[in-house]
């Protein structure tokens, strides 16, 4: 093997798995807060889009994300017992004529200067309350699971079509802990 050869292995080598997990999502911070029998969830997902799904960004093709949360309590002697399903989700979209990327939470949407700040506002959540005083039963077992994802079923039928099977639009990142 010549030296050039052997030389642009080990640069692939190197590249290869960084060049994976950067793209793959990861729960950098993950906390469950109880205060007065409420339960608030705070996460941060750290992940950076592929270049196929920033392609389609770029292109004006808005893209949809979820934080989904179903906290359950534990039984043995039937199956666990869902106590509370919470779901956010955000649309961002590139606007080519401004050169600003529109993030839209519900009813709210806010403009920002570039796609790292919009992704800052997605990929983090503080003190979002998933259960509701008087719905965690003291003395028990529960547990929460947890779940970003892309949600690819919200992109437009003919993209959805061609994405199939690609893992470039696969950024999903799950959890599941206890808490009493």
């Amino acid at each position: 093997m010549s030296r050039r050869a052997l030389l642009m292995a080990g640069v692939a080598l190197w590249l290869g798995p960084r060049a994976w997990a950067a793209t793959t999502p990861a729960l950098t911070f993950f906390e469950i807060d109880r205060e007065d029998d409420a339960v608030a969830l705070n996460y941060v997902v750290d992940f950076e889009l592929a270049p196929a799904v920033e392609d389609a960004l770029g292109k004006g093709i808005p893209l949809h994300f979820m934080a989904e949360v179903e906290v359950l309590r534990s039984r043995w002697y039937w199956r666990d017992r869902r106590i509370a399903h919470a779901v956010r989700t955000w649309r961002i979209v590139f606007q080519p004529l401004t050169s600003n990327y529109r993030v839209s939470f519900g009813g709210l949407s806010r403009t920002y200067p570039s796609r790292s700040e919009a992704l800052a506002t997605i990929t983090r959540s503080g003190r979002w309350r998933i259960v509701e005083p008087g719905q965690v039963e003291p003395d028990s077992h529960h547990y929460l699971e947890f779940r970003f994802r892309l949600d690819t079923s919200q992109l437009p039928r003919p993209i959805q079509i061609g994405i199939g099977g690609q893992a470039d639009w696969t950024l999903e990142v799950e959890r599941t802990q206890a808490f009493s």
